[in-house]
């Protein structure tokens, strides 16, 4: 569970780079994993996912967004959750 304590509010200036993310208009399916994904199937997905994420203009801040919140779930700016997880566990990424 993302720590919802930790969210920036429901002031719009919080949100607002969302706008110009180029996951707008593509189906959450490609960024969150259906249960029991596995192998083959997740890996393209996620590639997918990362391909989308690769040009977009605000990457960077939906990956600060994901490890401030501690996102449990799907590809944000770039990285799966097992990813973040992991560069967070190795220090290499500022929470």
């Amino acid at each position: 569970m993302a720590k919802v304590s930790r969210l920036p509010g429901r002031a719009e200036h919080h949100w607002i780079w969302q706008m110009k993310a180029a996951c707008r208009g593509v189906g959450s399916e490609v960024f969150f994993h259906p249960e029991g994904e596995r192998g083959q199937e997740r890996a393209e997905r996620e590639e997918t996912a990362k391909t989308v994420c690769a040009a977009c203009p605000v990457r960077a801040r939906c990956l600060e967004h994901a490890l401030r919140v501690a996102e449990p779930y799907g590809v944000w700016g770039g990285l799966s959750e097992k990813e973040r997880r992991s560069a967070v566990a190795s220090g290499k990424a500022a929470a």
